[in-house]
Parts: C-alpha cells; sequence; structure tokens
C-alpha cells in the first residue's frame, strides 16, 4: 500500500465525546469521506483500553487509510499481534528513541516523529531507514495538546519542510483553510483534530479538507 499522508487524522476522545460520539464512530464517517491516514491518541487511556481503541478503529478502516498508534509502542505490537492492520507508530522527541523504535516494531513498520527544530528535523532524516516521516509543528495555538511548543505559522513550516527529505506533515491547529496553502508549501500532509472530531458532522469534515488538498494540487 502506498502511503498517503494528505489528510491525517489525529483522534481526541474529549472532542469526539463532547459531540456525543465514540473515536471510532468519527473515524468511521472520516474515512469513507477523504481521510487517507488516523492516528489513535489516548494520552490519558490506559493500555488495556487504548488497545481496545485501536483494534476497534482498525476493524472500521478501508485498507487504503494506514492506522498509527501514538507514543504506545506496545499497543502497537499487542494489536498487531491480535491481528490488526496497523501501519505504524508516530513517538515524539520525549518517547522512546526512533532507533530503538524500529528495532521493536521491525523494518516493515512506519515510523513518524514530532519535529520543531532544524536539530530535530536533521537527526530524524540522520540514519536512513529509522524515520519514515515527520510531523511539524504546531502550526497554529492548539488546545488538544498540553504540551505545544510556540506556533510556528506558514512560513516558518515552509522553511523547516525544506530543510528535510522526509515527507513533512504539518499538525496543531491546523484548519480547512489551511490545507491548500500547507500543499503548495511543500507539505506531505496536513494532520487536523479537533477540525474532523469536534465538527457537526465529521464525514462533512474530512470531505472538505480533502477537496481543499485535492485542489491545491
Amino acid at each position: 500500500m502506498t502511503l498517503d499522508l494528505s489528510v491525517y487524522l489525529v483522534t481526541d476522545p474529549g472532542a469526539a465525546a463532547s459531540r456525543g460520539r465514540r473515536v471510532v464512530d468519527v473515524v468511521a464517517a472520516a474515512a469513507t469521506a477523504g481521510v487517507t491516514a488516523v492516528q489513535v491518541r489516548e494520552k490519558d487511556a490506559d493500555a488495556a483500553d487504548f488497545l481496545s481503541t485501536v483494534l476497534d478503529v482498525a476493524a472500521v478502516l478501508p485498507e487504503r487509510v494506514s492506522l498509527f498508534v501514538n507514543d504506545r509502542v506496545d499497543v502497537f505490537l499487542a494489536a498487531r499481534a491480535r491481528g490488526a492492520r496497523v501501519t505504524g507508530v508516530h513517538v515524539g522527541q520525549a518517547d522512546l528513541p526512533p532507533a530503538v523504535v524500529r528495532e521493536l516494531v521491525g523494518p516493515d513498520a512506519v515510523i513518524g516523529l514530532s519535529a520543531a527544530t532544524p536539530d530535530e528535523l536533521r537527526d530524524a532524516q540522520a540514519d536512513p531507514g529509522r524515520v519514515d516521516y515527520v510531523g511539524i509543528g504546531v502550526l497554529r495555538a492548539t488546545a488538544t495538546k498540553s504540551d505545544a511548543p510556540p506556533p510556528l505559522g506558514l512560513a516558518a513550516f515552509s522553511r523547516l519542510a525544506a530543510t528535510t527529505r522526509l515527507p513533512a506533515v504539518a499538525i496543531g491547529g491546523v484548519t480547512v483553510d489551511d490545507v491548500g496553502p500547507l500543499r503548495v508549501a511543500g507539505a506531505a500532509g496536513a494532520a487536523v483534530s479537533s477540525a474532523v472530531c469536534a465538527a457537526d458532522d465529521p464525514a462533512d469534515a474530512a470531505r472538505r479538507l480533502a477537496a481543499a488538498w485535492a485542489g491545491a494540487a
């Protein structure tokens, strides 16, 4: 399967619950309407509940949509052991080092790494095969990540993305109006959370995001 990171949904259980939905309901709706990758993020869940959510999401995703586990390599490995179709893991600078993650998940899993500085991006691509893509952010102020760095803005994102050979996904406060300019600026994808999870209609939100990405081609 070709890796398509263009419309990348990062789940937010709190935002979903505020609309009376489960994470799997949001994902199922968005996946039929243009989302190309999903990262399950469960910052406050225990391992068993996290695994349960990953398995539920994997069961509703079309084969064309990649599935990533945020931070928890153990949950990724457990999901894979249960037969779930999980693509890889996405880790941050304070998580296990990518080299260690690669040893644990094997050569075929896709590894994403959050990066926000030239040094972090240089380190990410220093060892070929260790990291497959980077998430650069935050683009704009966001309430979904309490430890987010200062917002970059589009121009700074573009400059950072130009310094790496790795596919770069913009993340953090991304809206539908950002998607086209991000593609023009060199992004491999736009990662959204509240824009879909807190939307009145997650499928319609995903559809508009996908249309904005396609329209900037």
